[in-house]
């Protein structure tokens, strides 16, 4: 799965000149929390509400709201962008992207096709990723467990519940509680609980869980 298939788009974007209240309340009725910042097709930057929101004046100040709204009116979206950008190409990845961000503590990444811009990818596209990875929208028996983390162990998980009747519906991988080991969590349709702890009972290090959900 690459950025380019997950992205959002098209991108909304905002121009180096727009207003700060005006760009807030774009963002407020499109529902987003950052937009590129376009002017000529070439990208200048990139702002994000928090940015907006700290170039507003203080809900404490001691202005009138006339004196606010044309303070406000005078602070543009130059003035409040991150001028230096990280992107990504639409053929990254997205386990790659979500390491970026995670890495570089950003909630946001524009995304570039032959240097041009053509969406955006944010902690919500990937939390939405996350939801169909992990199966979170199905109702099915989940199962948590422990493996040791050495050939062939995984693959006698899948071929015991395969012979059992069992379907997966989603499968995920994470590390264990040391190096020795691996943690899975899977959802599977076909089976009792019952039936999954028969069946894997000399397969697995130790059940964590076992619930439907």
């Amino acid at each position: 799965m690459f950025v380019g298939e997950r992205m959002s788009q098209p991108v909304i974007t905002v121009t180096p000149d727009t207003p700060v209240h005006d760009a807030l309340a774009m963002f407020r009725k499109e529902h987003i929390r950052r937009a590129p910042v376009v002017k000529d097709g070439r990208m200048l930057g990139i702002v994000s509400e928090s940015d907006l929101l700290n170039a507003s004046p203080s809900p404490v100040t001691s202005l009138s709201v006339w004196e606010m709204n044309y303070l406000l009116s005078k602070v543009t979206v130059k003035q409040v962008m991150t001028k230096k950008v990280i992107t990504v190409d639409a053929n990254t990845p997205i386990e790659e992207a979500a390491r970026i961000m995670a890495d570089k503590k950003i909630g946001g990444m524009p995304v570039m096709r032959s240097g041009k811009l053509v969406g955006i990818i944010t902690e919500t596209d990937l939390f939405k990723i996350f939801l169909e990875l992990m199966g979170a929208r199905t109702k099915s028996l989940r199962v948590t467990a422990l493996i040791e983390d050495k050939p062939g162990q995984l693959a006698k998980v899948t071929k015991a519940i395969a012979d059992a009747g069992g379907n997966f519906l989603a499968f995920g991988m994470f590390s264990g509680p040391d190096t020795s080991s691996r943690i899975i969590t899977f959802k599977v349709a076909g089976m009792k609980k019952e039936e999954v702890n028969k069946t894997l009972g000399r397969v697995v290090k130790k059940f964590w869980d076992i619930r439907q959900s």
